[in-house]
């Protein structure tokens, strides 16, 4: 249990507006961040302003119905505190560190504040290291940094949660670290699906979920972040064991506090965004690190409202990162899953230094090759492939092998899809590029490389006649692969 203050500091509430409590005081006014109960603690605010020398000015983290002026508040001596320990594990908490899985509260826990302050840089690690995913595209053009932070960026649909999903699964399962999950403003139905779902991974002994889920007041929202980072942080320091922290949705926790600035009456910045964005997102995100006892590493979902890019949310997120992963509606809508935009997505991880001198010539000739087919669809919608020439043939061919080669079946998609996942390990899939970049399946249909693990599984696949009878004929007659070729991406234009 908590400790308790021996003295009670005893107040009484002056005003509710909503979320937002005032409290007068007679005796020792309670330090910002402090947390006042009401109604036998049915009821916490927490202290953000101090308005005179007697009131206090305070956001509810749970709802208010109820509370009304004259009633009684105390003082708890304390900040909001998270359970940390080993016995958190598998386990699932709210914004206040309850269990929220049916099952009895944890023992032998500890209570620690929410509120800390960044490594220092002395004792940040200076190393480059990459974190592996098993995910072709992102391995190959994006890699991650182990204690670094990346951004999964996509409107509404295009499947950030299950990419964050899939990534779980797949790092869990192959390393020793700790997973924690916060869901920030996000709909209840996914954290029960996602707790079933990685109990039948049997990945759950390894994690521990956090939950402000969208019903609750913009205060849980805001302060579940601080709670998932100080579980993080006991892990790291503690246990001395590496973490991967996953948050969906970053953009939610943005929007709690533009919430919160509001009701307290601060003048809104631009967009209506609260002033003191650039410092909330900052107090956050610098938690996040790669220190000399282990690493943090995080990959953030953020919602972009109406995929503009240029939103101010956005924006000052992209400068903590360093990779970005932009999931874009086109390529979804073109079944090219995982829907990740090459172009658009970027890591600093990919220099000759850090990847090696192969890797990122090879990163580098994708992209171009990507780069060149794009410039290419507009002529090829009006004109035809074949008012190409013939090495811009080759190179739509090529891009088109790539982008299928690179999309991957995930496990946590099997149900839908009936498709067995599949993990594909970095060398594998450097080999494949390689190889459809010197063109050894330029005879291959373009469905043979389409969600598949390794190239061998394109052999086969052609082989068994899996790759369909239109696209197989293009095997014993390659000149009509460019009639194919055509009509794939004028269907795609047409939609």
């Amino acid at each position: 249990m908590k400790n308790k203050p021996t003295l009670q500091n005893l107040g009484r509430v002056v005003s509710v507006r909503g979320s937002v409590v005032d409290s007068w005081f007679d005796g020792c006014l309670p330090p910002i961040h402090s947390l006042l109960q009401a109604r036998a603690g049915e009821i916490v605010i927490e202290v953000l302003v101090q308005l005179d020398v007697h009131r206090v000015r305070g956001i509810a983290l749970t709802p208010t119905q109820g509370l009304a002026r004259g009633m009684a508040v105390e003082d708890t001596g304390e900040p909001l505190q998270a359970p940390v320990g080993k016995a958190i594990l598998s386990r699932m908490f709210d914004v206040f560190g309850k269990t929220i899985d049916r099952q009895p509260a944890p023992l032998d826990i500890q209570w620690r504040s929410v509120h800390h302050q960044p490594p220092p840089l002395a004792s940040r690690s200076t190393k480059s290291e990459i974190f592996e995913t098993g995910i072709k595209m992102i391995d190959v053009l994006m890699p991650l940094e182990r204690g670094g932070k990346t951004g999964l960026f996509g409107g509404a649909g295009v499947g950030k949660t299950v990419l964050l999903t899939e990534m779980i699964h797949n790092m869990i399962g192959h390393q020793e670290g700790v997973s924690i999950f916060c869901g920030i403003g996000e709909r209840c139905r996914e954290g029960e699906e996602l707790y079933r779902d990685m109990d039948a991974a049997g990945v759950l002994q390894n994690m521990v979920m956090l939950f402000g889920q969208m019903n609750e007041p913009p205060g849980a929202r805001f302060r579940i972040g601080h709670a998932a980072l100080t579980m993080a942080e006991y892990f790291r320091d503690d246990e001395h064991r590496d973490v991967l922290l996953l948050i969906d949705n970053i953009f939610r926790f943005i929007q709690a506090g533009m919430e919160i600035s509001g009701l307290m009456g601060q003048m809104p910045s631009r967009l209506g965004y609260q002033p003191t964005m650039g410092t909330e997102l900052s107090g956050l995100e610098e938690r996040i690190a790669n220190t000399d006892s282990g690493a943090i590493t995080s990959i953030q979902a953020v919602y972009v409202p109406a995929d503009d890019f240029t939103d101010p949310a956005a924006v000052h997120t992209f400068s903590h990162l360093s990779a970005s992963i932009v999931l874009s509606r086109k390529r979804a809508s073109e079944g090219l899953f995982p829907a990740i935009d090459p172009l658009q997505s970027s890591s600093k991880m990919t220099t000759p230094s850090i990847v090696g001198a192969r890797h990122y010539a090879l990163a580098q000739e994708i992209r171009r090759t990507l780069a060149q087919y794009a410039e290419l669809k507009d002529i090829i919608a009006m004109l035809g492939l074949e008012q190409l020439s013939p090495e811009d043939r080759n190179v739509v061919g090529r891009a088109r092998r790539l982008e299928r080669f690179l999309t991957q079946p995930f496990f946590t998609t099997e149900q839908f899809t009936g498709l067995k996942g599949k993990l594909v390990n970095l060398k594998d899939t450097l080999d494949g590029c390689e190889r459809i970049l010197r063109d050894e399946f330029k005879d291959y249909p373009e469905s043979a490389l389409y969600m598949i693990g390794t190239l061998d599984e394109a052999i086969q696949k052609a082989k068994s006649g899996d790759a369909g009878a239109k696209d197989l004929s293009s095997l014993s007659k390659p000149e009509t692969k460019p009639e194919s070729l055509i009509e794939a991406v004028v269907d795609i234009h047409a939609s």
